[in-house]
């Protein structure tokens, strides 16, 4: 059952998706909301995610919330429960995190961190609820958490001259620690999906080896070849199967999604 642990932790770190050349066209809006279908070999339903863009204030500051929810769904919740909450507040302007809430049960292992970046002084203050204690650690420039990443991206790099083969490096801070976020390019792709066929970019991506993920672990991320950069798939291919996470509804595009019928 760790597998399927995996897959809900691996969707929301791995939602991370570009090349390396400055945009000013802002891919996303308040309002934005998509709904992915988690399944063993695209077929066993085993949970599903949500993730929605609000507008907010935090310390003085105009902001964009986004809150990010997994849960497993099906036979799979009557032996292995998942139900996580993922929060992240960050600059409308600048894209960077002030405030990251991981609230998780994942089979009952459990963790309730909040964290608070003081970039000024590269500093994450750290809260962890259920240990009851609070501790500061150093970061790096430009850190992101695992949710701010896919929307500064989306909105600071764009793919029009990427070449296969590129890796796209990002700092992150995640669990106390600070990891070096990689993403490979492998290439453009037409993926059917339940809208239809879509032109997509496809990535892989390698973090966190050891801890949450191994790279041996065969991950792939597709993502919509166009203004939105929508996460369309995850996949993690395991010894028998695969895992998935597929978009299944959304709304409040900031851009016109084209499919081909």
């Amino acid at each position: 059952m760790k597998k399927f642990q995996l897959i809900i932790a691996l969707f929301f770190v791995v939602l991370s998706a570009s090349a390396q050349v400055k945009q000013e066209k802002y891919a996303f809006q308040e309002g934005e909301w998509f709904k992915f279908k988690m399944s063993y070999s695209g077929f066993l339903k085993a949970g599903n995610a949500t993730l929605e863009v609000k507008e907010a204030r935090l310390n003085g500051k105009d902001v964009y919330h986004v809150v990010g929810k997994g849960w497993t769904s099906g036979a799979i919740k009557w032996f292995f429960k998942v139900k996580d909450r993922y929060e992240s507040y960050f600059d409308k302007h600048t894209g960077l995190p002030y405030k990251f809430i991981r609230d998780i049960d994942e089979g009952g292992h459990t963790k309730d961190l909040e964290v608070e970046f003081d970039h000024k002084a590269s500093l994450a203050h750290v809260h962890n609820k259920k240990e009851k204690t609070r501790e500061s650690y150093t970061i790096e420039h430009n850190v992101q958490d695992m949710v701010s990443a896919f929307y500064y991206l989306r909105n600071n790099y764009n793919t029009n001259s990427i070449k296969e083969g590129e890796v796209v490096s990002l700092n992150m801070f995640f669990d106390e620690e600070n990891y070096n976020f990689r993403l490979k390019f492998l290439g453009r792709e037409e993926l059917n999906t339940t809208f239809g066929t879509i032109k997509t970019l496809k990535f892989r991506p390698y973090v966190m080896a050891g801890r949450v993920f191994k790279e041996k672990e065969s991950l792939t991320l597709w993502v919509s070849a166009d203004d939105n950069k929508i996460p369309l798939r995850i996949q993690a291919d395991l010894a028998v199967g695969s895992l998935r996470a597929d978009l299944e509804a959304f709304k409040g595009l900031k851009h016109s999604f084209k499919v081909q019928f």
